[in-house]
């Protein structure tokens, strides 16, 4: 008998201490039956060797080694000895085994009673126990652990499940069980392990390191000594190649070489997956022994699992990879006809993007491709859970492939990176390819594809034509497969509404924009819908309707959150859209702030037009905060920069519009109106900024004449309507004329009138201090519009002194939330600001609201600048 079977292996130098783990051995060895199963590597024997070592066991503690192809009676002698070597004294009637191929039932009953008739139980660690072959064994085991009552208590580490009936133990709550899921190690776990080990990761290297090992110690431990022979522990993590590891050799060594021949081969050929079926590994083996083999693979921890319930299976990262390098080594050339083998499988079962993955991977690019085209798929590659995954699948595609598909997605995929220009030249090589007879998936792709590619170049006709192809095509596919990608109407209707908004069709831009926004209401195309909405809002916006402006983006940021869209994903248009509304409204801090968000990514904003609304909102804000040189210089750089692929003459008027704001706040009348002239305009806004500009220049008679042509239907802005009652108020209160004072009021109160149901303050602000003095001489209506900025209304406000009147003054906590609101936190970063629960955010913001008389944060944050509170 060797003695090192019956010794506790010493505990590494370098180990984690586990308390949880240990107090759970501690706790199951008072029950019968213990079980710590995990595979080569989880740190089972470690486990119970720190549990006995560190003084936790029982002091009656055998420890055994079980050996590969110990006989029953050898196997009972070695456990006679192990009770001797531990000081477990045993009666000498008890006996041995006679025989290493068996042992007499006698022995067994003689055994159970001894152990029976002790004071203290005796447990045994039957260390490797996977290694137990003959089931006489277990069943000698079983037998005497039922019949030592209490005096015997087993504790066995194995690879696999074991052969005891265990299912018993569980029924009866007598078993206590650490699984492999229980061995992992946690990042916490993993990091004093490298502080051991003298090193230090970031929070995010930790993470990986953790996720690519999926917790398992030996692999860990491997590479902490890699990381130590490494000049930068980082980069290693980050570059890490299991097949390039001492990992490599460990798992070809302890888990590859192990197994049979042809399971070998099984796990050789299914490395190439992410996940496998038995019917799908029976395809790339060419036999039908997959079930079988990979069950038993599951069970006994060779670091391939079962998936949840299902019939599925997953080879642990790090063995796929080092199987994957071993593949090539050994069968060089087989990997990409086991790839296609693969894609034709995963289509035959409808796992689109798997089948897409695998044919791309094996080069079979037309095969790929035509995946992509034929399930009408091709907009999964701007939208959707996989959009990246497939992306990068035909990264490497080339461009010299003939054939529809081939150059549909690559025209897809150049467009999804903003390179118009190779979009174009890609749609023209699939133009030859796409005929009558074609069918209708690859021309439905291709009108599909030129959509998309007209609103990014902001051309209107062309993306009318391809949106009325795309449409008449979608009638003529199987109704089924419209309905499960719904985004292609979606993502057609809103680029079409995109088009028309750059035109600046308002109206029509809407309503399709709004027929798009219906389209995404299947859940899983959050992105299309946040990029609709965002659009929709825009549009409102530059309609006068901010309420509806404002909706609609805050409804795009919330499909944004619930998709987990990155930022630098995300459209910008929605704050851009509540920078507008709060400009609007006299919010100058959330506007600033809105406009720095909608700004922070590199990639362009997807409207052509929102580069102008971006320097028009952000010369607006400068001229309100003083800097009418900043005003200016942000105009002129959008002038001067690289014209868009088609600008329209709107575009150049709102530009020449913010320009000669930027111009009056310098009073320069006559360079404002040189920037209006300097556009051939009739658009309403227009009229009315070059009325403005006449008044500053002293020309009431110009200004009479500017505004007598404006519209009187829904196409002038409630802005624009607004700021032309008040020019016309002006140039009337300044006519000393009979009637000219009474003229002048009633225009007062219809333009406030006008721009109450919007709220619109900037509008009274830029006009002057005039209508501060006409509002002083009547108290009535200066308390029938306390929604007016406190500069307008000054003193004249109800209450005195500037201040409007509170029922209740806000507590030091409410003023607090408040402040917080007005850094636009949500709720729950407001209540993690102020380490209160979010309820009780929401109970304060209540109150605040009842105290300002408003219903709506926006709002209150407006109310209580005002008032001085913020």
């Amino acid at each position: 008998m060797l003695a090192v079977r019956f010794a506790v292996p010493p505990v590494p130098r370098i180990a984690v201490h586990r308390p949880a783990l240990l107090e759970r051995l501690a706790a199951g060895v008072r029950g019968p039956l213990t079980l710590v199963n995990g595979p080569a590597g989880a740190g089972k024997t470690v486990l119970a060797a720190q549990w006995i070592t560190g003084g936790v066991a029982p002091r009656a503690t055998a420890w055994l080694t079980v050996e590969p192809g110990d006989a029953p009676g050898a196997f009972w002698a070695h456990v006679l000895e192990a009770f001797h070597r531990h000081g477990v004294p045993l009666p000498t009637d008890v006996g041995s085994p006679t025989r290493a191929e068996g042992v007499d039932q006698a022995l067994l009953v003689r055994l159970a009673a001894a152990l029976a008739e002790r004071r203290e139980p005796v447990v045994l660690v039957l260390d490797q126990f996977d290694a137990v072959l003959a089931p006489e064994i277990a069943e000698g085991l079983q037998f005497v652990l039922r019949h030592a009552s209490d005096g015997l208590r087993l504790l066995l580490t194995s690879r696999t499940d074991s052969l005891l009936p265990v299912y018993r133990y569980r029924a009866a709550g007598e078993i206590t069980e650490i699984r492999h899921a229980d061995l992992r190690f946690t990042d916490v776990d993993a990091e004093r392990l490298l502080q051991e080990h003298g090193l230090e990761l970031s929070e995010a290297g930790l993470r990986l390191l953790v996720e690519r090992t999926e917790g398992w110690a030996a692999g860990l431990r491997l590479c902490a000594l890699a990381m130590q022979r490494s000049a930068d522990p980082e980069a290693f993590v980050r570059e890490f190649a299991a097949d390039r590891t001492t990992i490599a050799g460990y798992l070809l060594k302890e888990v590859l070489d192990a197994q049979p021949p042809l399971t070998q081969d099984l796990l050789l050929r299914v490395s190439i997956t992410d996940r496998v079926h038995p019917d799908l590994a029976d395809a790339l083996t060419g036999r039908g022994d997959a079930e079988q083999r990979l069950a038993e693979l599951a069970g006994a921890n060779a670091f391939l699992e079962q998936v949840g319930e299902s019939d599925w299976y997953r080879l642990h990262p790090l063995f796929a990879a080092v199987l994957h390098a071993h593949l090539r080594r050994r069968l060089p050339g087989l990997e990409s006809r086991l790839r296609a083998r693969a894609a034709r499988w995963l289509a035959g079962t409808g796992r689109f993007t798997e089948a897409v993955v695998q044919a791309a991977t094996a080069g079979d690019w037309q095969f790929a491709a035509g995946q992509l085209v034929d399930n009408l798929a091709i907009g999964r590659l701007f939208t959707g859970l996989e959009t990246h995954r497939l992306r990068r699948a035909f990264a490497a595609m080339p461009s010299d492939l003939t054939g529809a598909a081939p150059a549909l997605v690559e025209a897809a995929c150049r467009l999804a990176d903003q390179d118009l220009a190779g979009c174009t030249a890609a749609l023209r090589r699939a133009d030859p390819y796409v005929t009558g007879t074609s069918g209708p998936a690859p021309r439905l792709g291709l009108a599909f594809v030129r959509v998309l590619a007209g609103r990014q170049a902001g051309d209107l006709a062309a993306t009318e034509r391809a949106a009325a192809d795309a449409d008449r095509l979608l009638h003529e596919m199987p109704q089924p497969l419209i309905g499960r990608h719904p985004e292609i109407s979606a993502m057609t209707l809103a680029a079409l509404g995109s088009a028309e908004l750059g035109a600046g069709h308002l109206d029509r831009s809407a309503s399709s924009l709004t027929a798009a926004v219906a389209a995404c209401g299947q859940p899983g195309i959050d992105p299309p819908l946040c990029d609709a909405l965002a659009s929709l809002s825009l549009a409102e916006l530059l309609r006068g309707r901010l309420r509806q402006a404002e909706e609609h983006a805050r409804d795009s940021l919330a499909a944004a959150d619930r998709s987990a869209l990155p930022p630098e994903h995300r459209p910008g248009i929605d704050h851009l859209v509540l920078a507008g509304v709060a400009a609007e409204h006299d919010d100058l801090t959330a506007a600033r702030a809105h406009l720095d968000r909608a700004t922070m990514s590199e990639r362009p904003l997807p409207e052509p037009v929102a580069a102008v609304e971006v320097a028009v909102i952000g010369s607006r804000l400068a001229t309100a905060e003083g800097d009418w040189e900043g005003a200016l210089a942000t105009v002129h750089a959008v002038g001067s920069a690289p014209a868009p692929p088609q600008r329209y003459e709107w575009t150049e008027d709102e530009l020449a519009i913010a320009e000669s704001s930027a111009h009056l706040a310098h009073g320069d009348a006559a360079a404002a109106l040189d920037a209006l002239d300097a556009v051939s305009s009739v658009r309403p806004a227009h009229s009315v900024a070059r009325a403005r500009a006449l008044l500053a220049a002293g020309d009431n008679d110009g200004v009479t004449q500017a505004l007598a042509g404006l519209p009187a239907d829904e196409t002038v802005t409630p802005s624009s309507r607004a700021q032309a009652c008040l020019l016309q108020a002006q140039v009337a209160a300044t006519d000393v004329s009979t009637g000219s004072a009474k003229e002048a009021h009633r225009l007062l109160r219809e333009a406030l009138w006008l721009a109450r149901p919007e709220e619109l303050r900037r509008v009274f602000v830029e006009s002057g201090p005039w209508i501060r003095r006409m509002l002083r001489l009547d108290p009535q209506l200066t308390r029938a519009h306390s929604w007016l900025p406190a500069r307008v209304l000054g003193f004249a406000r109800a209450g005195g002194h500037g201040q409007l009147p509170v029922a209740e003054p806000l507590s030091e906590r409410e003023t607090e939330v408040l402040g917080k609101a007005a850094q636009l936190l949500s709720t729950e970063e407001i209540a993690a600001e102020l380490h209160i629960s979010a309820n009780t955010v929401k109970t304060h913001l209540k109150t605040v609201y009842r105290k300002l008389s408003v219903t709506r944060r926006s709002e209150a944050v407006r109310r209580a600048r005002d008032l001085g509170v913020l």
